[in-house]
């Protein structure tokens, strides 16, 4: 199941209230209360945002963060009394993409979350390849989607796929990937072949018999979908 939201709060009560609250304007919300009950509810459950305390316990929303920033750059909002520099620094520092004290106004904090769907919605770029299949590639996590399951991208290979797909069924050449993704002429093809090779087992059903990246031998690339 899909979630808009998911609330991790080791204060039941706050955990509730806000959850409830968001639900009231159609922004899907979970509230959990521990870092274990967080990880299992994040292996079941697609998140769109957290909003993550620090205080968890044996356990640290610092440590969470850390462990998700593993995997993916979902946005992260974290709440909580804690106010002092440190903190918030070490917050933003290891993934935390904003930090917001309590006590907070419902109504606030709602519209931040709002804007922040909203935003990661519109970054959401589809296309579509068959009735039963879909890749999408999503600037906000920085990841991409293979039939609605999410894969955790390198830089440089979120950036060639990124490209392909922004000119797809063009004819890229190796030159205009060196110089729009490394911004240099001088990288020899043996690199981008790695990359093309890494992102063909991330997407294709066949990597050797590539249905979407499609190499055109002596010229470069081409992102392919069919009509």
């Amino acid at each position: 199941m899909n979630f808009n939201c998911l609330i991790i709060d080791d204060e039941e009560t706050i955990g509730q209230t806000t959850s409830e609250y968001f639900n009231m304007f159609d922004v899907t919300c979970e509230y959990v209360t521990s870092y274990g009950a967080a990880i299992d509810f994040l292996s079941e459950h697609q998140v769109s945002l957290l909003l993550l305390d620090i205080n968890l316990g044996e356990h640290s929303g610092f440590e969470l963060c850390k462990k998700i920033r593993k995997t993916t750059n979902i946005p992260i909002l974290f709440i909580s009394a804690r106010t002092s520099d440190d903190d918030i620094l070490t917050a933003l520092n290891i993934g935390g993409d904003d930090y917001i004290t309590k006590p907070y106004s419902l109504n606030i904090l709602l519209a931040k979350v709002k804007a922040i769907l909203k935003r990661c919605e519109s970054n959401l770029i589809p296309v579509k390849t068959s009735p039963c299949e879909q890749i999408q590639i999503d600037y906000n996590y920085r990841q991409i989607m293979v039939n609605q399951v999410p894969i955790k991208l390198k830089n440089m290979e979120f950036k060639v796929l990124s490209y392909l797909m922004e000119h797809t069924n063009t004819v890229i050449s190796k030159e205009e990937l060196f110089q729009n993704i490394w911004q240099s002429r001088f990288i020899e093809d043996g690199t981008l072949s790695v990359h093309i090779r890494r992102l063909r087992q991330l997407i294709e059903e066949d990597p050797d018999n590539p249905r979407f990246i499609k190499t055109i031998w002596g010229v470069g690339y081409v992102f392919e979908v069919k009509e």
